[in-house]
């Protein structure tokens, strides 16, 4: 049987200044000294990574974009391409973010390009996928997963290759930033049929290393809940990401 190393990552999205972002890195590093056996992330914004990649100084926290054009270089005002967040020592990317698919209108078949993109330069990509409200009170949860991961990933199942590195991120949208929280049955019921979805279309051992995270209004009243479903391996933390000692207390859920 595979260990999943649980992985807590905190997406900053367009928010913080420069000096709100160094102190948020400084203090998260300082909350998590000692932790052992839990991968940090933050992903800030693009303004700021040089700086809080100096802040991170020596903790263990992987630096992460929170979006990337599947375009090496070229005439995309305003992207920003996958060679460029390894200049900025990056590790990850987020791909596929709700806020990307349903503001900016951003389609599954964008997001597998941009995975292809990040996987051939050796970034790990955080793929995201979720259902609205609408969808889920229509009874149609998993037939939307099971169309953004074919959609998302169909160079992964063209090639019937997915590296077991890939993360997923399972974000209901009807969670995001209101406050409610899938249950953790109900974050569960999802997260095993997405871990089935990668053993029919590639294989047992795949589905068992690949890394499903939670995202959606993520607390350190509800993670410890969260993380004892054996297919919840981490989260996608969003507000509570923007608060140093709220995201150590989320990384330390080991200790509550």
């Amino acid at each position: 049987m595979f260990e999943r190393k649980p992985m807590v990552a905190g997406n900053w999205k367009m928010n913080l200044n420069l000096n709100g972002a160094v102190e948020l890195v400084k203090t998260v590093a300082d909350g998590i000294r000692g932790v052992e056996g839990v991968d940090v992330l933050v992903a800030p914004p693009f303004t700021h990574m040089a700086h809080v990649r100096k802040a991170i100084g020596n903790s263990k926290i992987f630096l992460s974009g929170q979006n990337m054009h599947w375009e090496a270089s070229g005439a995309y005002t305003g992207e920003i391409s996958g060679r460029m967040l390894q200049e900025a020592t990056c590790t990850h990317v987020i791909l596929g973010h709700s806020e990307r698919r349903l503001i900016f209108g951003e389609t599954s078949e964008n997001i597998d390009l941009k995975v292809k993109a990040a996987t051939f330069l050796g970034l790990i990509p955080i793929v995201c996928i979720g259902e609205t409200l609408e969808q889920r009170e229509a009874d149609q949860t998993f037939e939307v997963i099971k169309e953004q991961l074919d959609l998302s990933l169909h160079n992964f199942k063209a090639d019937e290759l997915m590296r077991p590195s890939t993360i997923l991120a399972y974000e209901p949208v009807w969670a995001i930033g209101t406050g409610r929280t899938a249950t953790p049955g109900q974050a569960q019921e999802v997260h095993r049929f997405i871990r089935e979805w990668i053993e029919k279309n590639f294989n047992t051992g795949t589905a068992a290393q690949v890394r499903i995270l939670y995202g959606g209004s993520v607390k350190p009243e509800n993670i410890v809940d969260l993380m004892s479903k054996p297919d919840i391996d981490g989260a996608l933390v969003g507000g509570a990401s923007l608060k140093g000692d709220s995201f150590a207390q989320i990384i330390r859920y080991n200790e509550a």
